[in-house]
């Protein structure tokens, strides 16, 4: 790098110097980024959802009890009626588990059954990207429909829940199908009829009957705020949508209610109908600015484009539809997600979608200063975690420098290092590329966006590639399910369990074939000589009659959950 340059990929090399840009630079790896931005965010796209999606246990709380009914799917054959640990679980339509089942059929001969699971989440997110790039394009053009996908690809809040076996994996690719739909009605009703139904649809089948709001209010307000869509030929997508839409919305429900009229029910009026109306009740336990509060980190670093778009695009951008559509939908989404109140950062996944649309609409704009300070803001971020996740990595499996060593086999002191040459070889691909990328991306509007898109996919392979199985330590329930299972005695019957979690009986019947009948649950039940407790150690649950003690454990390193198993003697 010459003196006085401040641009990794623009520096001309000095002759009398080998320093790394000269080494790094490529004029013609620098053109094809350049010519063939398509194939770049494929690439990333592709690169950023491998990672992490095998090599681990399910994680509670949300990922375990999902892989629990796909794993009580698989055994039984049951599709109709959800069902976790031999106890029906209506709390979602089987979309999400039918989709995992299959993709860990598919798998399985090559991957762990709750890895070849996890592969559907990959699969929606694949579906979503490609949808948003498509919002994008038929919105702004082809020129920004890559854009778009980079741009949710680099969001700080969809990087850990995008890999997890969820229903809203599911859930965001539907929207991100219906808002193309939205885009697309002004040019060809009756195919945007067909994606706005199967949008539905898949919303519906992933989530339930409250969640397609988040899809219907913008689909109802469009033609209402602005003419572009009112017109007939946005009735016919719409009349299009909900005969498509209607099979989703009709076959399981009726499936349901004639396989069991009582879970129906319960489904219908208590899982969908009081949620709904549940809405329209407010009450001071309830979070209501939660999303607000959690935007500026979860929605980074597609909201200050966003509000720049905005900005440029003024009064006269509340004209155009590129502006209208994704601003409606984020006020709609925005707007459900506050008054519903249900504070947490996986609900908020369907916000990223239209931030990441209006980011785009002007970023091209931004000032040289804000972009560059952007720009460089990235390299020194992602320079730095990545130096750290080395550093983290030589400590917990080469032993250096010793003091870290300790402290992290304090933390899990069940880890066993070593063993993993081919994921070593893999994250140091990954940083190299990342170095490439850093000094072959040509000064021009979109270099910070790949910068940043680029550096997060780096980083979060490094610590799916380098941290994770020390990770997976901590948070699998693999090792003291297993201990409890060689512990229950051969001769025994049935077996109660006390304040034992979804997720722990989801975990405790796939890692140790154990199911329980469950003390909480009203009504009759079997007399049983074995009992479960799951409690914490500073509040345990106490234990009368005539139980004895016979095993007692918990995850390793985890100080808080406690595993107990007694016999009625």
């Amino acid at each position: 790098m010459t003196a006085g340059c401040f641009d990794p990929g623009q520096c001309v090399p000095n002759k009398n110097m080998l320093r790394p840009a000269q080494l790094l630079r490529s004029e013609t790896i620098a053109a094809h980024i350049t010519e063939n931005p398509v194939t770049l965010t494929v690439l990333l796209c592709i690169a950023w959802i491998l990672p992490g999606l095998i090599g681990h246990d399910p994680w509670k709380p949300d990922e375990a009890h999902t892989f629990g009914i796909v794993y009580q799917l698989l055994r039984d054959g049951n599709w109709v009626i959800p069902t976790l640990a031999g106890e029906p679980y209506l709390d979602k339509p089987p979309l999400i588990y039918l989709t995992a089942a299959l993709t860990g059929l598919l798998f399985s001969p090559v991957l762990p059954l709750h890895d070849g699971a996890r592969l559907a989440a990959g699969l929606y997110m694949a579906l979503a990207f490609l949808f948003i790039a498509l919002t994008a394009k038929e919105l702004y053009g082809s020129s920004k429909g890559w854009v778009a996908a980079l741009m949710l690809l680099g969001c700080g809040g969809l990087l850990l829940r995008g890999h997890q076996l969820i229903a809203d994996t599911a859930l965001l690719a539907g929207l991100a199908i219906g808002l193309y739909a939205l885009a697309l009605a002004a040019r060809r009703p009756l195919i945007a009829g067909l994606w706005l139904g199967t949008g539905l649809g898949i919303c519906f089948l992933a989530e339930g009957l409250v969640e397609p709001l988040m899809l219907l209010m913008p689909m109802i307000l469009l033609p209402i705020v602005s003419p572009y869509w009112r017109t007939r030929r946005y009735l016919q997508t719409v009349v299009v949508a909900l005969v498509v839409a209607a099979p989703w919305a009709l076959i399981w429900p009726m499936l349901l209610e004639t396989r069991s009229p009582h879970l129906f029910a319960e489904w219908f009026w208590i899982r969908n109908v009081e949620r709904l109306k549940g809405i329209f009740l407010f009450t001071p336990n309830e979070n209501y600015f939660y999303y607000a509060n959690v935007l500026p980190w979860f929605a980074w670093p597609a909201w200050p484009f966003a509000i720049w778009g905005l900005w440029v695009e003024g009064r006269a951008g509340l004209q155009k539809p590129g502006i209208i559509l994704p601003l409606v939908a984020l006020i709609a989404i925005f707007g459900f997600l506050s008054i519903i109140g249900e504070g947490r950062d996986v609900y908020g996944m369907p916000l990223l979608l239209p931030i990441s649309l209006l980011a785009v609409v002007s970023f091209e704009t931004l000032k040289r200063g804000a972009a560059n300070l952007y720009y460089w803001f990235a390299i020194i971020l992602f320079t730095f975690f990545a130096i750290v996740g080395w550093f983290y990595w030589m400590a917990i499996d080469l032993g250096v420098p010793t003091q870290l060593w300790k402290h992290m086999m304090d933390m899990q002191p069940a880890y066993q290092s070593g063993g993993r040459s081919i994921v070593i070889i893999l994250a140091a691909l990954f940083t190299f590329a990342w170095l490439v990328l850093l000094f072959n991306v040509k000064r021009r509007p979109d270099r910070p966006v790949i910068t940043w898109a680029v550096g997060i996919t780096m980083l979060w392979a490094l610590v799916a590639l380098l941290l994770v199985r020390y990770i997976d330590t901590g948070k699998t329930y693999r090792t003291v399910f297993v201990q409890l299972a060689q512990a229950v005695p051969e001769s025994h019957g049935c077996i109660y369990s006390q304040a034992l979690g979804e997720p722990q009986r989801a975990m405790l019947h796939y890692f140790g074939n154990i199911l329980t009948v469950r003390l909480e649950k009203p009504g009759k039940r079997p007399d049983c000589d074995l009992l479960i407790i799951q409690d914490k150690g500073k509040s345990p649950i106490y234990v009368g009659g005539n139980w004895k003690l016979i095993w007692e454990g918990r995850r390793p390193g985890d100080k808080v959950e406690r595993f107990r198993l007694y016999r009625q003697s």
